[in-house]
């Protein structure tokens, strides 16, 4: 019986050794994960007051430097080390008065894609009947912004301009600082879910991994549109046309004859026009006076007819002599 019992306390014992040995593990990689985090914290405080040059440098010898647009390399001759790359944001607003927006809307348009950009948002709007006013938001390559923006400018008279610029190296080095990290701690959770046994230790683990999971993907999306931003600049356009004045006449001759004769002309037509607008409104009217004064008469004519008849003639009487 003794014999029996070694092996089932032997396999007790290497159970309760795996489950604490993936307990430690379990511990250490929360600790490394905190570590992590702690470093990556400490690196970008100190990475404030660190040169931009350095770091960029660092992380092309380790392979993590994405290519970014709008940046210049920096003098790495002489410490001898690769050039680093500058992150820059670039943005303008531009207000230009043209003669016909249309024609300005569609230069702008053809400007933005021979520079090999787009058009991110457009929106056209009248004014009144004569005056159109056209919003449009162009994203161009950082080498093409000033070439672009010359030709903007110089489509009618400019209103307004204004640019910004945006030094974003310190978090595009620090983004990719944290996905590196990131990516290594997925990898150290997947490598403890394939040595785990437990089905406890199994869901504990997916549970973590999930959420490395989710915060790699949000690093991603922010090199995503840190990415976006940096190789592409912004320009936002406003085309308006100019307001129409009234026109005057600052002639201050006097009228003459043939501006007597027209002003004239305009009058009697003017009295003819609504003379008839008068007797087209008072047609109606009339005709019905006119038969009713007729029907009156004829009414008139026969009452007196009538009247004539009954009425007894008197004896003929005979004519008197001509007085002597």
């Amino acid at each position: 019986m003794k014999t029996a019992r070694h092996p089932r306390r032997t396999r007790r014992r290497s159970r309760t050794a795996l489950a604490a040995g993936l307990l430690v593990g379990l511990l250490a990689l929360s600790g490394c994960g905190a570590g992590d985090d702690a470093g990556e914290t400490r690196s970008a405080d100190s990475g404030k007051a660190a040169a931009p040059r350095e770091r960029a440098a660092s992380d092309a010898s380790a392979g993590q430097v994405a290519e970014g647009a709008g940046g210049s390399p920096a003098d790495g001759r002489k410490t001898g080390g690769p050039p680093a790359v500058v992150h820059v944001i670039r943005t303008a607003t531009l207000s230009v008065e043209v003669r016909d927006v249309p024609k300005a809307a569609a230069a702008a348009r053809a400007a933005a894609s021979e520079a090999g950009g787009l058009v991110a948002d457009e929106k056209t709007e009248r004014v009144d009947a004569t005056r159109e006013t056209s919003h449009i938001v162009l994203r161009v390559p950082q080498d093409a912004y000033e070439t672009v923006l010359k030709d903007l400018a110089g489509t009618g008279k400019l209103l307004s301009r204004t640019s910004s610029a945006k030094d974003v190296t310190d978090q595009v080095v620090d983004v990719e600082s944290r996905i590196a990290s990131q990516r290594a701690s997925v990898a150290r959770v997947r490598k403890l879910m394939d040595r785990a046994d437990a089905l406890s230790d199994v869901v504990t683990l997916e549970g973590e991994l999930s959420s490395r999971q989710a915060a790699l993907e949000s690093l991603l999306a922010q090199q995503a549109s840190l990415k976006d931003r940096t190789s592409l600049a912004t320009i936002t356009l406003d085309l308006s046309e100019p307001e129409t004045a009234p026109e005057t006449n600052d002639d201050d001759d006097p009228p003459g004859f043939l501006d007597a004769l027209d002003n004239g002309w305009d009058a009697f037509l003017t009295v003819l026009r609504w003379g008839s607008v008068v007797l087209a409104a008072t047609a109606p009217f009339l005709v019905t006076i006119v038969v009713l004064v007729v029907a009156g008469r004829l009414l008139l004519r026969r009452l007196r007819g009538r009247r004539a008849a009954r009425t007894p003639v008197p004896p003929h009487s005979p004519p008197r002599p001509p007085a002597s």
